[in-house]
């Protein structure tokens, strides 16, 4: 059977979807304009600062002044908060910590009952503190919907529904094309997946905005636009240096950057910087909008190695993203890469394959954020400077929920507490370090095409992907 999407380039049809499209991510553009805090001037002392203004530091803050109104908690954002990857990313919430239950059975078999669990139990939190804060994200608890454009990709979805029912999720099955297509009109399905309780959607800008006013609410400093550059023992606490003068001393220090520079030198040959693209179109006039079905407005996304995933938006427009991952030597972040037209293009074309019925669907906003991947693609944990200093990172793309806990389990190694998470291998192991350039770019390059070679080949991973798995290093996009 052939691929689901065109093997030649994109059309000027494809081009003229985005040509006109803001380059700047919806969910920042659709939050109520609000006042940024104030950077901070001259030096600061604190209990605990945070480096970072995404959903980790945001969370860590909260958990941190719930724990102990007391504590003097300074957060410091280079930007505004959700300004990085917790802006930019699907929306997608999800029970899993470990970036799925197949990697995490591959990686923590015998921690699984118990990661589960406590998946399940930080996204039944995360609903009840987004109710108790009265944050408006637009949460909706539809689940995830994955969908098999390939003959080879049902055996997958069999496999993965048998350990969704093993773990105790609720599973619903679209055994073949006319049923997973009368529940979203697609003619690239072929069957389908419906984990009914393992997920959901949100607003993350509206969450991001959200958290930091509850932050603010609680007493905790924050300060946008104070870009950290540097951390250093003093005495029997830290200094975290700024710009222009800035400093905190503080007796912790929870970094929490995501994909960009961390302030701790060992802990970039864990992370890798990888761009992700998305488009959002208009919204769905009602013809439209009924012409797709998709009345349970799960998130969706098919199981290739090279994906995508996509949504509804509270306005019913299209968030499509997700199937290049773009690695670029030496791994820069910033915002001139947040454009990439090839993508971009790309993504326009698998749309109109994907929903035909949508002909002239126009995006109004296109843009791209780094993704901070670890070779385990699951959040991992670890502490320095005589535990003086803790960190979460290594999200790689389902952060949304998962790092209310990652914020916990870092607060709670900080702080030296033993705690279920903190006895687990899952928070006391670390990934396996990428390479060093030149090296990376070539791996991840590799990689990558192996990856690609496996999809045109129903799957079949070769020698250089079964050899990377042995050796628990890889990249996923």
């Amino acid at each position: 059977m052939a691929p689901p999407w065109p093997t030649t380039p994109p059309t000027a049809a494809d081009h003229a979807v985005f040509a006109d499209a803001q380059r700047r991510a919806f969910w920042l553009d659709d939050v109520e304009a609000r006042a940024v805090t104030a950077p901070l001037e001259g030096g600061a002392e604190a209990d605990l600062c945070i480096v970072g203004g995404g959903f980790t530091g945001l969370w860590a803050a909260l958990h941190a002044k719930r724990e102990d109104p007391a504590r003097d908690v300074v957060l410091l954002e280079a930007e505004s908060a959700g300004f990085g990857a917790s802006g930019r990313n699907g929306g997608f919430v999800v029970s899993s910590l470990t970036h799925g239950i197949a990697n995490g059975m591959a990686r923590f078999a015998p921690e699984m009952p118990a990661l589960e669990r406590l998946g399940r139990e930080n996204l039944d939190g995360l609903a009840a503190d987004v109710a108790r804060l009265g944050i408006d994200c637009e949460l909706e608890r539809t689940g995830e919907l994955t969908v098999a454009l390939e003959p080879h990709q049902r055996a997958w979805l069999e496999e993965e529904a048998a350990l969704l029912e093993r773990f105790g999720h609720a599973v619903q099955r679209f055994p073949d094309a006319d049923a997973i297509r009368a529940e979203v009109a697609s003619p690239t399905y072929l069957a389908g997946l419906w984990d009914r309780d393992g997920g959901g959607l949100l607003h993350p800008g509206r969450l991001a905005t959200g958290l930091r006013d509850a932050a603010l609410a609680a007493g905790v400093r924050v300060h946008e636009g104070t870009r950290a550059t540097g951390l250093r023992r003093a005495g029997a606490g830290m200094v975290v240096e700024g710009e222009r003068g800035a400093s905190v001393r503080a007796r912790r220090v929870l970094l929490a950057a995501g994909a960009f520079p961390p302030l701790l030198r060992a802990l970039r040959r864990h992370l890798l910087p990888v761009y992700d693209y998305v488009l959002v179109t208009e919204p769905l006039a009602l013809e439209q909008r009924a012409a797709l079905g998709w009345a349970r407005r799960q998130g969706l996304a098919d199981p290739g190695n090279r994906f995508h995933y996509y949504r509804l938006t509270g306005d019913d427009r299209i968030l499509f993203g997700g199937y290049d991952a773009v690695y670029r030597y030496g791994g820069p972040v910033h915002d001139g890469l947040d454009d990439h037209a090839p993508t971009f293009a790309r993504l326009a074309q698998h749309l109109r394959a994907t929903f035909p019925q949508l002909e002239g669907v126009r995006a109004t906003h296109a843009w791209g954020g780094a993704i901070d991947t670890c070779s385990r693609f699951s959040v991992f944990f670890g502490t320095a400077h005589g535990g003086r200093v803790a960190y979460a990172a290594g999200y790689t793309g389902l952060g949304v929920a998962a790092t209310r806990f990652g914020a916990q389990v870092a607060l709670d190694l900080l702080d030296g507490r033993e705690t279920e998470a903190t006895r687990l291998r899952y928070v006391r192991t670390r990934p396996v370090p990428f390479p060093p350039e030149p090296l990376r770019s070539a791996v991840v390059q590799l990689t990558r095409n192996r990856l690609a070679a496996a999809d045109r080949h129903a799957g079949r991973r070769g020698v250089w992907l079964r050899t990377l798995d042995r050796l628990g290093l890889g990249f996923d996009s």
